[in-house]
């Protein structure tokens, strides 16, 4: 505790006893203020005016017990953060029905963990607009008579079918989940939305043979390329014989790294304005 008084440039301190007791001696007469300080207690201030040859006996003074005040900051992990703008993602349709969900228009995008890359992977092969896209492929590969050895009528429509979206299911999930979950890449397409119109369209077609890693740098995206030659091979297990062999797996990876150099660019410039649902942080961009 603290005693000052008036007219003074010191002031003393003490301490109480174990019994709460305390003196000062030797204050001059006048006016006083005592300060009583302890922790966990508020500071407890009063005063009054000692008279010449007077020793004051204070009354009890009970401390009131300190206003605490506790600040506390929720901040959710890089996990948690990926999976909320993971959410925006699934809401991303084209026209407002056709999926979008393999961009994201959040230049810093948490980097998707194992889990959230197979659950990306799991909607969009299970969105009931891929299967009505493979319908109509199928359909206009009947009508072309593509892969003539799987016949025509309702057999031959059900064997396309089944093919493409097994290619879709395959390629999907190893070049979009299990590769990327290995290598630790990223297998969406990072909207970049700003530049010059020739540096976003070199920025979209280096995005067919690179991509972004876990780690947030660029490298070569093996995913995607590998992920094509495997779904290759395998649909060799279910495609015509005169449609197999390894010289079309290659090609239809040369064609894939093509197609998707082609949807970059799609993307770049023209999907995110036809798609209604995006992020609050992706309003701003161009």
């Amino acid at each position: 505790m603290k005693l000052t008084w008036q007219g003074q440039s010191t002031n003393q301190e003490t301490q109480t006893g174990d019994d709460g007791q305390f003196s000062f001696t030797g204050i001059p007469a006048g006016p006083y203020q005592l300060s009583v300080t302890a922790d966990g207690f508020a500071t407890k201030n009063s005063s009054g005016v000692l008279h010449p040859g007077e020793n004051a006996n204070l009354a009890q003074i009970t401390l009131p017990l300190a206003t605490e005040v506790t600040e506390v900051r929720v901040e959710l992990t890089p996990v948690e953060v990926a999976q909320e703008q993971m959410k925006d993602e699934e809401k991303q349709r084209v026209f407002g029905f056709i999926p979008n969900f393999y961009v994201t228009y959040v230049p810093n995008a948490a980097p998707l963990n194992t889990r959230q890359k197979f659950e990306l992977a799991w909607k969009s092969t299970f969105d009931p607009v891929t299967f009505l896209f493979v319908g109509a492929a199928a359909g206009i590969q009947q009508a072309d008579d593509q892969f003539s050895g799987y016949g025509q009528g309702a057999q031959g429509y059900a064997k396309r079918y089944g093919a493409g979206y097994a290619d879709v299911v395959t390629s999907t999930f190893i070049g979009g989940a299990i590769l990327p979950s290995l290598l630790k890449q990223d297998p969406r397409y990072f909207y970049k939305g700003t530049g010059s119109k020739r540096s976003r369209l070199l920025y979209a077609i280096a995005n067919s043979v690179i991509c972004k890693g876990d780690n947030g740098h660029w490298q070569a995206n093996y995913s995607s390329i590998l992920g094509s030659l495997a779904a290759g091979g395998i649909s060799n297990l279910y495609y015509p014989s005169t449609d197999r062999g390894a010289g079309l797996t290659f090609e239809n990876t040369a064609i894939g790294i093509g197609a998707t150099a082609a949807a970059n660019i799609l993307q770049e410039f023209v999907i995110r304005k036809l798609t209604p649902h995006l992020p609050s942080s992706a309003l701003a961009t161009p």
